[in-house]
């Protein structure tokens, strides 16, 4: 177990966060190897479509905008980091985390699959998506540091 905690910024963004996903968040946090934040939750709008019109994101039915989702970004030596490394344990903690408490949750590196229902590593299942998307001639959308709760499990 860690000994992170979350400062007042990813307080501020678990606000209007479903519970289950809010529960499964501070379980990971407790998990993680690598310290991470909480960037983004509960969206508006009017921020979504900024985030579409912008390329950020690709739909305006996300899961954001209902409080269904979270962006986590890992903190290396105090600043934020982009590195899929740290970006794959978060992702671990997230699994451990939301096996442990029943919430099925999509991570953003693999939309394919539910990742509590992945049998291989973070960093594997990522590279399926990959493989899959492409041997279908598409591009992959690779959101590394959003998880959501599954839809079919949890509909807005």
């Amino acid at each position: 177990m860690s000994n992170y905690k979350f400062g007042r910024r990813s307080e501020k963004s678990l606000e209007g966060v479903h519970e289950d996903l809010v529960a499964v968040v501070r379980l990971a946090l407790q998990y993680t190897t690598v310290d991470f934040a909480v960037i983004e939750g509960l969206r508006t709008t009017e921020r979504q479509l900024k985030l579409v019109r912008s390329g950020a994101s690709k739909t305006m039915d996300s899961r954001h905008i209902t409080g269904h989702a979270v962006d986590l970004v890992p903190y290396i030596d105090g600043r934020i980091s982009w590195d899929w490394t740290p970006i794959y344990q978060v992702a671990e903690a997230m699994r451990q985390a939301a096996t442990q408490l029943g919430v099925t949750i999509v991570w953003g590196a693999a939309w394919h699959t539910y990742l509590t229902d992945a049998q291989c590593s973070a960093r594997q299942l990522s590279n399926n998506y990959v493989d899959l998307r492409r041997s279908k001639g598409k591009t992959p959308f690779m959101d590394g540091p959003h998880f959501q709760l599954a839809r079919d499990h949890y509909p807005a």
